[in-house]
């Protein structure tokens, strides 16, 4: 869809990727309006709280909608209701107030029911998740999906500025090593251009689900491994058993219960470390969806140089048994 001279309002602007597609958005050429409690990188902000009131979407000729609360949060009715006061009412109050506006619902990988089927297109069940994050994010979609929205299903959004992939490796190492469940997965990720642009493209695609991620899936021990050197201090894998891993995150969730803090580790995490999770994208290729980014240019990007170069082949799982 040509967005040049449209009036885009992007949600969630001021977040790591509504930011994004703003951006993407002023650099195809539209008029982009930032929703949200703090400004956007670009165009106009106005102001929004999405657990208090409407939107103000007169006039968008396209809306897409990013603003949610994201994370792995404690276990317990208080981040139950705190994700549902924006992943599922405020998506509500989104709904009502597009009032039939070309709407594109940035959803998460995370609504899809956990186990099963390696390989996971948009019919794979939407259920039994593991957080609040995506039993939220899944009852936001179930209205979006009814209301004839198009849902982006992205997983693991990465690229520059990005407050989650690295932060949360450096945290997670233990010395010069680093802890992961079980062997060698293959899994999607999604580099957070790619997201922008099928936001952008997305108006133009008949109302549904879509799966977005990278061309390819990756080796988690091979992504995990570039991007821990492209920081300049690189740590070992630790493989431990997946029920070890469990167990460990049952122990940091009753001990979160306790003292009302994050667990440090939690089932979903080991769940979305320890399976292969890849995404069928045959769906939005249809549509014209070409992803042309990956893992390789955001290391690049972070100034991995070398490390990058000696990336792009073996992070997409066909060298698997890189040191």
């Amino acid at each position: 869809m040509n967005i040049a001279g449209a009036e885009v309002v992007v949600t969630g602007a001021s977040g790591f990727c509504g930011a994004a597609v703003a951006r993407a958005a002023v650099a195809a050429g539209a008029r982009v309006r930032c929703l949200g409690r703090r400004p956007g990188p670009v165009g106009r902000h106005v102001a929004w709280d999405a657990t208090r009131a409407a939107p103000d979407l007169a006039g968008a000729d396209v809306v897409v909608h990013l603003a949610a609360a994201v994370g792995d949060p404690p276990p317990g009715r208080a981040a139950e209701r705190a994700y549902r006061a924006v992943n599922v009412d405020g998506a509500a109050r989104v709904l009502d107030a597009a009032a039939g506006s070309p709407l594109v619902w940035v959803s998460s990988a995370s609504v899809y029911r956990p186990g099963g089927a390696a390989l996971v297109a948009e019919g794979h069940p939407t259920d039994g998740q593991l957080s609040a994050y995506g039993r939220t994010k899944a009852a936001g979609e179930r209205l979006a999906l009814a209301a004839g929205a198009v849902v982006l299903r992205p997983r693991a959004v990465y690229g520059p500025g990005d407050p989650h992939l690295l932060p949360r490796l450096l945290r997670a190492r233990r010395g010069r090593w680093l802890p992961v469940p079980g062997p060698d997965v293959r899994l999607s990720l999604t580099a957070v251009e790619n997201l922008a642009d099928a936001c952008l493209a997305a108006p133009g695609w008949p109302a549904g689900a879509y799966n977005v991620a990278d061309a390819r899936p990756y080796s988690r021990d091979a992504v995990l491994r570039a991007a821990l050197a492209a920081t300049g201090d690189p740590a070992r894998l630790a493989h431990l058993p997946v029920g070890l891993a469990g167990a460990a995150a049952s122990a940091a969730t009753g001990w979160s219960r306790l003292t009302r803090r994050a667990p440090v580790l939690t089932r979903y995490a080991v769940d979305q470390l320890a399976r292969d999770m890849v995404l069928d994208i045959g769906r939005a290729r249809a549509q014209g969806y070409r992803p042309r980014r990956d893992f390789a240019d955001y290391l690049a990007a972070l100034g991995g140089g070398q490390q990058a170069a000696g990336s792009r082949r073996r992070t997409d799982g066909t060298d698997r048994d890189v040191a």
